[in-house]
């Protein structure tokens, strides 16, 4: 039984918690956080490099994450840029992008050609370790945005008593 200092008019606006807001712009965010993972990689892998075989396979695996880091942070900053003045087209742009990139890096690694330094198996593995961290941050940062789905207008909504019709009008 409600007691009349806690009356049965339900909770105290001061414990509740504000509906949360849609992220603003979550493409640093994902980019930062998909950067840390990618890079922690490369370090351990570097390391493990370092030691099992020598200075230029260490090298050999920062070298390969650089690349990927470099070849996806270029899709974020993209959707950093144009996700705040054109949404709807980021998609879009994330398609040309990565046709560019793809030729881009095909035609830098053709032009120039292996350094001979490159230990090629330890830069495949920087490389391939760095893409699956990079990729599985970046799904795990996207899963958390809030985005909203439905614009709702301001104003009374269907189920409040004033929009209600009187039974049989």
């Amino acid at each position: 039984m409600p007691r009349p200092e806690n009356p049965a008019t339900g909770a105290d606006d001061a414990t509740l918690s504000p509906a949360s807001e849609p992220t603003d712009s979550p493409w640093l965010r994902i980019l930062g956080r998909s950067a840390a993972g990618g890079a922690a990689t490369a370090v351990l892998i570097a390391a493990a490099a370092l030691l099992a075989a020598s200075p230029a396979a260490g090298l050999s695996v920062l070298f390969g994450a650089a690349l990927v880091m470099v070849f996806f942070g270029i899709s974020l900053l993209i959707g950093h840029f144009t996700g705040r003045t054109n949404p709807s087209g980021a998609l879009g742009l994330f398609v040309v992008t990565y046709a560019i990139k793809v030729v881009g890096f095909g035609a830098v690694l053709f032009l120039f050609g292996t350094p001979d330094w490159l230990d090629r198996t330890w830069f495949f593995w920087g490389a391939l370790a760095t893409v699956i961290v990079w990729q599985v941050a970046e799904v795990v940062a996207f899963s958390r945005l809030r985005t909203p789905l439905y614009d709702d207008p301001p104003g009374p909504t269907t189920d409040s008593p004033a929009s209600r019709r009187p039974e049989g009008h």
